[in-house]
């Protein structure tokens, strides 16, 4: 998040062999400043209005599609993701979804994730 470490002291203090994913909010540059300092991933959002963070910065799905033009590694998309939104999400070039309350208030949370994980068998 906005309060975690600079990503670049962050790479330095896990080393190589751990993933760094780093919260880009709707911000292109930083998701580009994130790859350049050694991030595993970044990841873009609030997609969608969210009960896990309410006054989320809401990003729209043309900025999927943007970040993955200027980045070469992966892009998660983070916020209200929901399998129903989650197709257009997938759409735009998002390569994972951050999922909180649409799996774990499923009645079949294993079904949920598989369901989820289906929307990116090719």
């Amino acid at each position: 998040g906005r309060d975690d470490a600079d990503p670049v002291m962050a790479r330095q203090a896990l080393g190589p062999k751990r993933l760094l994913g780093v919260s880009c909010y709707d911000d292109v540059e930083r998701a580009v400043a994130a790859e350049a300092a050694g991030a595993d991933y970044v990841a873009i959002g609030s997609m969608f209005a969210s009960v896990t963070k309410p006054r989320a910065t809401r990003a729209p799905l043309e900025l999927i599609t943007e970040t993955k033009r200027r980045v070469k590694i992966p892009v998660a998309a983070i916020g209200g993701i929901k399998l129903e939104n989650a197709p257009g999400v997938v759409a735009a070039g998002a390569d994972m979804v951050a999922v909180v309350s649409d799996l774990f208030d499923a009645m079949d949370i294993k079904g949920r994730a598989t369901a989820f994980q289906k929307l990116f068998d090719k």
